[in-house]
């Protein structure tokens, strides 16, 4: 797959092919925290194990949020990071846009290699990363995983519906474990509608900053 392409507008990083910044233009750290931790019921569920699977990987701010709310919380164990991404970032980019959030400056420092080495899967000790590259409607149904909490964080569903279509939903859905949850900033009536006919029960919930709603559903 071509790698993304983006401007800077200030520190913010928008994609030139959604026409849609990368995170929150207030906050992405404190967003993302809003929607998909505590939209997951996150870190109150993690356990030896938890996977979390995404959609969009984007700029790596939700798996740095994750992590360090993993590593702030003592959990013992490995989590398991899953994310799907049809146009990835450049480490250069990807490294810039982290620089913006000082608080992850250390766990950013930690993976640098990683994204500098070009690498798709990686490991460590509390930390199992591995990133499926290329349309999410064509690899997801091939997938063998099951999470316990998907993030949707695609880009605007006005602006890239590829990611919002029910029958991508419906594999959402497919490959979560029971009980297990999903959380999206938007709350576009499409989506919520194609996240409960796949069997999920679904809530509209506050949404952070100007967003008034959210989205989160859970497997009965």
């Amino acid at each position: 797959m071509p790698p993304a392409t983006l401007e800077w507008r200030g520190e913010i990083p928008v994609s030139t092919r959604f026409d849609d910044p990368y995170f929150s233009l207030e906050d992405g750290l404190s967003e993302t925290r809003h929607v998909f931790l505590a939209g997951n019921g996150l870190p109150g569920r993690f356990r030896d194990g938890f996977h979390v699977a995404e959609l969009g990987f984007g700029t790596g701010l939700n798996l740095l949020t994750t992590l360090k709310a993993w590593r702030d919380t003592g959990q013992s164990g490995r989590l398991r990071f899953t994310t799907f991404e049809a146009f990835p970032l450049e480490a250069p980019e990807m490294l810039r846009a982290q620089a913006a959030f000082p608080e992850l400056e250390a766990l950013s420092q930690e993976l640098a290699p990683f994204w500098q080495q070009g690498a798709q899967s990686f490991d460590l000790p509390d930390l199992r990363f591995e990133m499926i590259v290329g349309d999410a409607r064509e690899t997801l149904p091939h997938w063998q995983g099951a999470a316990d909490a998907w993030f949707l964080d695609g880009f605007s569903p006005a602006r890239n519906p590829e990611l919002w279509g029910a029958a991508l939903l419906a594999e959402v859905a497919g490959h979560m474990a029971p009980g297990g949850t999903a959380a999206t900033y938007t709350a576009a009536g499409h989506v919520r509608r194609a996240l409960q006919t796949a069997g999920l029960a679904v809530a509209r919930v506050p949404g952070y900053g100007r967003k008034r709603h959210m989205t989160i559903a859970e497997r009965p």
